[in-house]
Formats: structure tokens, sequence, C-alpha cells
């Protein structure tokens, strides 16, 4: 019986383990998201305050 509840336990931590490793995965894409998106901003605002990119500031 020990032998038996110790392999249950050992493949019990095993899918713990896997499920931390996707839920990590997971994060780390979400993560990734918002580092890009804010990089996008940060170049948006960056072209309208010099004029250069999207939108550019024409003035007569």
């Amino acid at each position: 019986m020990d032998v038996s509840s110790s392999t249950a336990g050992s493949a019990n931590s095993s899918t713990q383990v896997e499920a931390l490793k996707k839920a990590i995965d997971v994060q780390e894409k979400s993560v990734l998201k918002v580092l890009d998106s804010a990089n996008e901003q940060a170049k948006q605002v960056t072209a309208q305050k010099t004029g250069v990119g999207n939108n550019l500031n024409l003035t007569a």
C-alpha cells in the first residue's frame, strides 16, 4: 500500500507541475501582449509629440 500511495503522490505532483507550467505559460503570453500594447501606445504618443508617424502635425 505504501508504494502505491507514494507512486500516486508522485503522479499527482507531476500533474500539478504540468498544470503550473501551463499556467505560467498563459501568464507569460498575457504579459507579452500587455507589453506589446504598451509599446505600441508609447510609439503613438511619441509620434503625436514629434509630428512623425501616424499623426502628422501640419500647420500653415
